[in-house]
């Protein structure tokens, strides 16, 4: 919140706080929104979140579409609510269809905008804009954009969340990990074609997932030609 509220004070870009629901009360949740409200915040990346270790799930909220009607709820017409998409499915979902119906239900809930979780396949996100698309669902679906400069590490996060490493990828990665500076430039330039060619495709923006790792980002940004 002390983060949240110097951001605001600076009077910089606007600010949009990510909040997670899944183990927090009604009344906790509305403490934040209201605080939130009080500093002029008027977007929020609302989640469900993962369960804290030795939490439970509460009588509050259990999914992102409750958290997103709430915030619609209580800020009204004029709020900004941005949601997670999953290109190629929620670790969570059984099928793509639920998944997708999942994605609908938060948009029908009220979200405004969605970011998805990164991928390294056009195509996935390319698909499932057009299967969003066909369901109604209109508002703009941003790709996630995840820089590489670990193989290792890439590749236990990316099991872990449910993002596909596409295996041509896989073997050129581990080929480099042990050369750092070979493999950040592959990466790098990788991942520029990726948003070339998603660029092309008529993509609303690109949010990059820096990591704390602005470095990362400009080499990709260099490479796009915007640095």
């Amino acid at each position: 919140m002390n983060l949240v509220a110097r951001m605001c004070a600076e009077n910089g870009p606007p600010v949009m706080p990510h909040l997670t629901c899944v183990a927090s009360t009604e009344a906790e949740i509305r403490t934040l929104l209201d605080d939130y409200r009080a500093l002029g915040v008027n977007r929020l990346m609302a989640l469900r979140g993962d369960m804290p270790s030795g939490a439970f799930e509460n009588a509050g909220f259990t999914t992102a579409t409750q958290l997103v009607s709430y915030v619609r709820q209580l800020w009204g017409e004029d709020a900004r609510i941005c949601v997670a998409a999953y290109p190629e499915v929620h670790p969570r979902a059984r099928t793509p269809a639920e998944d997708l119906h999942a994605f609908r239900e938060k948009v029908m809930a009220g979200a405004t905008d969605a970011v998805t979780q990164y991928f390294y396949n056009a195509d996935a996100y390319l698909r499932f804009r057009d299967d969003a698309q066909a369901l109604g669902v209109e508002i703009p679906l941003v790709p996630g954009i995840m820089p590489i400069s670990n193989y290792v590490q890439l590749s236990r996060f990316s099991d872990a969340c449910g993002a596909e490493i596409p295996r041509w990828l896989r073997k050129r990665l581990e080929a480099l990990q042990d050369d750092i500076p070979a493999l950040c430039d592959f990466g790098a330039d990788m991942v520029a074609q990726m948003c070339e060619r998603l660029i092309a495709e008529g993509v609303p923006a690109l949010h990059f997932y820096s990591m704390n790792r602005a470095d990362l980002i400009r080499e990709i940004c260099k490479r796009l030609g915007w640095c």
